[in-house]
């Protein structure tokens, strides 16, 4: 149960680092729940927008911060983890609400986050998603 509630702290502070509605977000967590090769994609469809960290972190840091994006809050509703070893794979259900360019919007989507156990503890190493 360590294992899994190290796993379960990981996906909240990921949550977290991108929630703007109750206080600034803190883009540096993002470095130390991740280790520094961790892949990004965002699914569409039959197609990808593939990211590293940074080119994850830069467009998501000027919307939140230049008012594109405001009150935007992103939490996982349900999640299914398997932990083997020092590998671990988490199927979560999301929920996010927020504004965009002054027009209210909800939605939801999956994600699926997957973790190794390093000298320092579970690290993010990749993570999938696609809105619903």
């Amino acid at each position: 149960m360590k294992d899994k509630s190290a796993i379960d702290k990981l996906v909240a502070a990921f949550f977290d680092i991108f929630s703007n509605g109750q206080k600034e977000p803190d883009w540096t967590i993002i470095y130390t729940i991740c280790i520094p090769q961790t892949i990004i994609i965002k699914k569409k469809g039959l197609t990808e927008d593939i990211y590293t960290l940074q080119t994850f972190l830069e467009p998501r840091k000027k919307i939140l911060s230049d008012g594109t994006l405001q009150q935007f809050e992103e939490h996982e509703t349900g999640e299914e983890t398997r932990i083997s070893g020092h590998i671990a794979q988490r199927f979560s259900t999301y929920q996010k609400t927020g504004w965009l360019n002054g027009a209210y919007f909800q939605g939801n989507g999956n994600k699926c986050f997957q973790f190794i156990k390093t000298t320092d503890g579970w690290k993010i190493n990749a993570l999938i998603w696609e809105d619903n």
